[in-house]
C-alpha cells in the first residue's frame, strides 16, 4: 500500500524536473483582457538555468494540450534574449480567437548556449473580450483538458539529447503535418535534410507530388501567417586533430614561380 500511495508523487517529480522556465504571469487560471499582454517568467530552480539559455521564440496558442489539438495564434516575440531580461509583451487583437476558458497557453523554445533547445509551456488562462473564431480542434482539444496545467517540458538540449527519447506531446506533431495543410499565424516546417555523402539513386523521381496553380483573377487577401518554425536538426558532427606531419613546401624552380604571385 505504501509504494503505490508514493508512486505518483515521485512521477510528478520526474515530470517537472525538466522545468527550467517556469511562468509567473499569466497566472494559471487567470483571466485577462484582449490587447495589451505582459508576460513574466523565472527560474524554475532546475537545470538548465535560464543564464545556460541564450534567444528564445515565444507563441500565444489556443486549444489541448498537443500539436494536433493546438494552434499557434500569434507569436510575442520571434528572437527574444534572455540576456536581455525575463518580461515580454505583446499585443492580442480581439479578433484572433473566440473566448475560451482556460483555453489559453504560452510556449517558449529557448535555445541552449551549448546547442539543443528546450520547450516550456505556461499554465492555461482565459483571455475576455474575444471576438473572433476559434477552430474546431482546438476548441475541442481546450475542453478536454481538465485542470489548467498546460503541456509537459520539452528537453531537447545537447547533453540531454542522446541520453534520452524524444518527448512526445506539443512539439513533434505538428511538424508532420503538410505545410499547406496548416493554419495559424505560425506554421511548422519539417527537420531540413543532410545530404548522403555518395549519390546512389540510378532512378530519380520527385519526392512530392506536383502542386496546382490558380491564376488569381481578384486582389487576394493579405497573408496571415508571421512565423514559420523549422524543427531542430538532430544531426550533429564531431571533430579530431589531424596529426600528420605538414608536408614540405616547394623548392628550386617551382618555389621562384610561385613568388611571382606573393605581391
Amino acid at each position: 500500500m505504501r509504494s503505490s500511495t508514493l508512486l505518483p508523487v515521485i512521477t510528478t517529480l520526474a515530470a517537472t524536473v525538466l522545468a527550467d522556465v517556469k511562468f509567473t504571469s499569466p497566472a494559471p487560471g487567470a483571466s485577462i483582457p484582449a490587447g495589451t499582454l505582459t508576460v513574466k517568467w523565472e527560474e524554475s530552480g532546475d537545470t538548465p538555468k535560464i543564464s545556460d539559455l541564450s534567444t528564445y521564440t515565444l507563441q500565444l496558442m489556443v486549444g489541448g494540450n498537443t500539436d494536433a489539438s493546438s494552434v499557434g495564434l500569434l507569436s510575442l516575440s520571434t528572437k527574444g534574449s534572455h540576456a536581455q531580461g525575463t518580461t515580454a509583451q505583446g499585443t492580442v487583437p480581439a479578433n484572433i480567437a473566440g473566448t475560451l476558458k482556460n483555453g489559453f497557453y504560452l510556449k517558449m523554445i529557448s535555445t541552449a548556449k551549448e546547442g539543443g533547445t528546450v520547450t516550456n509551456f505556461s499554465g492555461r488562462f482565459s483571455i475576455e473580450g474575444l471576438t473572433g473564431t476559434t477552430a474546431a480542434n482546438a476548441v475541442t482539444g481546450a475542453q478536454a483538458v481538465t485542470g489548467t496545467d498546460g503541456p509537459d517540458t520539452i528537453d531537447n538540449v545537447a547533453n540531454d539529447a542522446a541520453a534520452a527519447a524524444p518527448a512526445a506531446g506539443a512539439g513533434d506533431d505538428m511538424y508532420g503535418i503538410a505545410y499547406a495543410d496548416q493554419s495559424g499565424l505560425t506554421k511548422y516546417a519539417p527537420m531540413q535534410g543532410v545530404p548522403p555523402t555518395k549519390i546512389t539513386a540510378q532512378n530519380f523521381s520527385p519526392k512530392y507530388p506536383t502542386s496546382s496553380v490558380s491564376i488569381a483573377t481578384t486582389w487576394l487577401p493579405k497573408p496571415t501567417v508571421q512565423t514559420t518554425m523549422t524543427q531542430t536538426q538532430t544531426f550533429s558532427v564531431s571533430s579530431m586533430e589531424n596529426t600528420a606531419a605538414p608536408q614540405a613546401g616547394p623548392s628550386g624552380d617551382m618555389q621562384k614561380f610561385l613568388n611571382r604571385w606573393k605581391d
